[in-house]
């Protein structure tokens, strides 16, 4: 189970619905499964079907997580016009097997749907995200 406090959850369903009508994408980090940062990527890809973070921005974003002593727990992205489940390109681009890939569908704006799952040789599995209140 993924634990995402209400802070977080918050904060990323704000910047995804900023972004639209492009995806939007960022990490979480932190120690021992508890979220200490939320990382408010830019989508290099500026595209409603793909998201990239910049190859610059993520060296520093895990420069940071490596001076803090942080684990990256969790890559997240939107998918404005689908469902929230990952997709072909989602699945070839998972480099981060031990990160919780949280995906957030905006198909009905006022009802984000959040998922998660993790994905490692090209096998899925759905992870539980509890949204702590």
């Amino acid at each position: 189970m993924f634990c995402l406090p209400l802070e977080y959850y918050n904060e990323m369903i704000a910047h995804v619905r900023a972004e639209a009508p492009n995806e939007g994408c960022g990490l979480l980090a932190g120690k021992d499964g508890r979220i200490q940062k939320h990382y408010r990527a830019r989508n290099s890809e500026q595209s409603p079907v793909l998201y990239s973070i910049d190859a610059k921005d993520l060296l520093g974003y895990m420069r940071d997580m490596d001076a803090q002593g942080w684990d990256l727990l969790a890559i997240y992205h939107s998918h404005t016009h689908s469902q929230a489940y990952p997709s072909a390109t989602d699945v070839k681009l998972a480099f981060y097997p031990d990160a919780v890939y949280l995906i957030i569908s905006l198909q009905e704006p006022q009802r984000p749907i959040i998922r998660g799952f993790r994905i490692q040789d090209d096998v899925i599995t759905e992870e539980e995200v509890d949204v702590e209140t």
